[in-house]
């Protein structure tokens, strides 16, 4: 038995995530029984789609359960294993979520190699974000020479990974952003062509401007208000991928969350032909492609010619602070918490 500190799910949202949802707990762990392991937690992910899974109600997958730690992808070391599959000192990826400490049938881990990247990034570059930016833009987005791809949350691990891949490609990246800061980063460090802040008072006019021929195809992160300014400058026959809607809580109650109506989307569909796709990481098709995106991505970072960002909090206890700042635009880059800094892989 060890100790073992867990930040628990303890209420359901109102109109969004607040420090009092959440509550630290201290708990014990038992040691790892027959074909068990016990998993050290290194790394904890903090992602926008864990906001949906605070509530009850539909969604793509069950909501998180109160009075449990709460959900998140880690990456963690084995400690002690009776498991035959694994050995003490294995570096894995897991979904046990918020503690320090997870025993394991050895269900749903994936062996993580040290040599190839640093671990952390099977939590960001290389893991559910990169793959999710790269099989949605490749697969659904089929962007062509030429073409141009916006991308909103553009310094957010996923947004990155699509304008780099854009341009890879051979198609204009124009990112959007929160802060001059992040806008010089996308075309100083990450090569975007174009760099927009939503925050600027001439934010629309920005983004025609950036976009003088119409947007090919808008990769989007954030829903709402920023959604709107990009729909006018959509190109006949463009392609719309939704893969967030981090700006709008659609869990909040009718008339709080500043979106518009369906109806202008309906008629640009109409008049430019346009075509709209949601997606989520775990859908087969995109899911297929993942050696596909780990060998492109994996040669990208090993070669340079990829770059990523992380924005790291110190200790399980700052987790609920740092994800409820996720959703002002607090963090700049991979938002990761490290729980044991004194270990290394």
């Amino acid at each position: 038995m060890r100790g073992n500190r867990q930040v628990h799910l303890v209420s359901r949202p109102g109109n969004g995530p607040e420090l009092g949802n959440f509550a630290l707990c201290d708990s014990v762990i038992a040691d790892p029984g027959p074909d068990e392991l016990l998993l050290r937690t290194l790394w904890l992910s903090l992602d926008p789609y864990m906001r949906a899974r605070m509530y009850e109600g539909r969604n793509y997958t069950a909501p998180a359960a109160l009075d449990q730690p709460m959900q998140g992808s880690t990456v963690a070391r084995v400690v002690a294993s009776r498991h035959p599959d694994f050995t003490e000192g294995d570096i894995v990826e897991s979904a046990h979520g918020w503690q320090e400490y997870a025993l394991s049938d050895g269900s749903g881990l994936r062996r993580i190699d040290p040599a190839l990247a640093p671990v952390q990034t099977a939590l960001g570059v290389l893991g559910m974000p990169g793959q999710t930016g790269y099989t949605a833009l490749v697969h659904h987005g089929r962007p062509q020479p030429g073409e141009t791809v916006v991308v909103s949350a553009a310094s957010g691990a996923v947004g990155s990974v699509v304008g780099q891949v854009a341009r890879k490609m051979g198609a204009r990246a124009v990112g959007i952003a929160g802060g001059m800061a992040k806008c010089r980063y996308l075309t100083d460090d990450l090569g975007f062509d174009a760099a927009v802040d939503h925050r600027a008072p001439d934010f629309a006019a920005a983004l025609a401007a950036a976009c003088p021929d119409g947007a090919d195809i808008y990769y989007d992160n954030v829903g709402g208000r920023v959604f709107r300014a990009v729909l006018p400058l959509m190109a006949d026959r463009g392609r719309i991928l939704v893969c967030g809607t981090i700006s709008v809580d659609r869990d909040a109650p009718a008339g709080n969350d500043g979106s518009g109506p369906a109806q202008d989307l309906l008629n640009a569909a109409l008049v430019r032909r346009l075509a709209l796709r949601g997606f989520v990481y775990t859908d087969p098709e995109l899911m297929e492609r993942a050696p596909e995106f780990r060998a492109r991505v994996g040669g990208w970072i090993r070669d340079g010619s990829l770059r990523w960002r992380e924005h790291v909090v110190e200790g399980l206890e700052a987790a609920p602070e740092a994800f409820c700042g996720l959703f002002r635009g607090e963090n700049f880059g991979r938002l990761l918490v490290r729980l044991a800094p004194g270990e290394t892989a």
